[in-house]
């Protein structure tokens, strides 16, 4: 196995144990054991877990939006709802057990300031996103939409964990629907 090999196999499995049992639920030798290298292999990528948190952050941020860009036309009547339902997709898909982000937030807050930062970033990101949407769209408040658009799919988000993606998605529309016409 090459070196790029063996460390996508170490965030792949660092991901999905983060996800799984938390970040402080996980030590580096289980995520070693189950990517199945050595010790040395992990150090040669990552200088500490934390180096390795921050990494695997990075790399779930980037497929979001890439997920989130396949599914929303900017040119469409409504790229929001689009969003809406992209977003509830990678609930489905990718996210059933929570906010990835929002538990690095929590775990590290106050504690270490690159993954904290990386985490709020991606949060922030989302405002902006419908922000560019809005003015794309012409529309005049355009921070009041970015607003309720990211506290709606963070609303979906949680809702997931409680009545499952389909369901929270489902309401989700019909409120971005509202918001819509509303911004009409």
């Amino acid at each position: 196995m090459s070196s790029s090999m063996k460390r996508e196999a170490l965030l792949e499995v660092a991901e999905r144990l983060f996800y799984e049992k938390g970040f402080r639920g996980v030590g580096l030798k289980q995520i070693i054991t189950e990517a199945n290298v050595a010790t040395m292999t992990l150090y040669n990528h990552f200088s500490s877990k934390e180096k390795l948190v921050e990494e695997v952050l990075k790399k779930r941020e980037k497929r979001y939006w890439s997920y989130l860009d396949r599914y929303v036309e900017l040119d469409s009547d409504s790229p929001f709802i689009l969003a809406v339902e992209a977003h509830g997709r990678w609930l489905k898909e990718h996210s059933l057990k929570g906010d990835m982000f929002l538990r690095a937030i929590e775990d590290y807050a106050g504690k270490n300031n690159e993954i904290e930062s990386i985490a709020r970033n991606h949060k922030s990101k989302l405002i902006c996103y419908f922000q560019q949407l809005a003015f794309k769209k012409g529309k005049e408040n355009q921070q009041d939409l970015a607003n309720q658009f990211t506290l709606l799919l963070e609303g979906t988000t949680s809702m997931a964990a409680l009545i499952g993606a389909e369901e929270a998605t489902s309401h989700s529309i019909a409120i971005a629907r509202t918001l819509v016409q509303q911004a009409s």
